[in-house]
């Protein structure tokens, strides 16, 4: 990879990461416009490190509750809400850990074409403007049940499909469940936080058994870039979404969906 690859891929991944447009669409767009060859899995690690440490940095007072419930939880209580709200992010974070661990492989080599991205990119768009219309927006994370942690997770276990978006499915199922926009936000983005982990700590052991060359310099100031972007960008839709809602972000997936169907036709 050059340096403008790296630094390139590496804003599109922050920016993408956690607005609702799907990151992996545009890591596998981005290249196939300028005609850059495949960035590879050591590149894919170092972003979403990068990304990880975005949501760590952005969300740390409730990381920190989390982990103070989490240790409730192995006590055996979890009358706490911050012993709750582990539980159900817990809960959350199964499907997409088995579904990835079961069919990551399979999706990673049949569903990386620009024809599925358009589907996802549309078909969720769609989706995601009807949530933003029709959704009740009243509950608040406080009112998370169980039910809501499996519906939700399941929705995140759908974004392993390149052009889905983990936020905005994940975001999109919360409104439907009646959430407030900002509320939805939040719980999506702290469910990401283990699901990035376990899929970075996945792509790094199979790195370190294949015993592939690694770039650091190069990788670290990819990851730089990528969380540095990703915190603004989670900044951005944490202040703005109340306002501006799903929207816009639906109708840009609407566009990019047609200008790839324009382009592979």
């Amino acid at each position: 990879m050059t340096w403008l690859q790296t630094i390139v891929l590496a804003i599109v991944q922050g920016l993408t990461e956690f607005l609702p447009i799907s990151s992996s669409g545009h890591l596998l767009l981005v290249p196939a416009v300028f005609g850059w060859t495949d960035q590879g899995l050591t590149f894919d690690v170092a972003v979403h490190f990068g990304s990880l440490l975005a949501v760590a940095v952005y969300f740390r007072n409730d990381l920190r509750a989390l982990i103070s419930g989490g240790v409730g939880l192995l006590s055996g209580s979890a009358a706490s809400p911050q012993s709750r709200l582990a539980l159900f992010i817990l809960i959350g974070t199964v499907p997409a850990a088995i579904t990835g661990l079961l069919f990551a492989g399979w999706i990673e080599a049949n569903l990386r074409s620009p024809l599925v991205i358009v589907y996802t990119l549309a078909g969720y768009g769609v989706l995601m403007a009807l949530a933003d219309r029709f959704g009740k927006h009243q509950r608040v994370i406080a009112n998370i049940g169980l039910k809501d942690a499996i519906i939700i997770g399941i929705a995140q276990a759908l974004a392993l499909v390149p052009g889905t978006s983990r936020s905005g499915i994940t975001i999109s199922a919360a409104m439907i469940l009646g959430f407030q926009r900002r509320d939805a936000a939040r719980f999506s983005f702290l469910l990401s936080a283990p699901v990035i982990l376990l899929a970075t700590g996945y792509k790094t052991t199979l790195l370190i058994v294949e015993g592939t060359q690694i770039a650091w310099v190069q990788l670290a100031v990819g990851a730089a870039i990528s969380a540095v972007v990703a915190y603004l960008s989670i900044d951005f839709f944490m202040r703005f979404v109340n306002a501006i809602g799903l929207l816009p972000f639906a109708i840009y997936r609407l566009g990019l969906a047609g200008v790839i169907m324009y382009a592979i036709v």
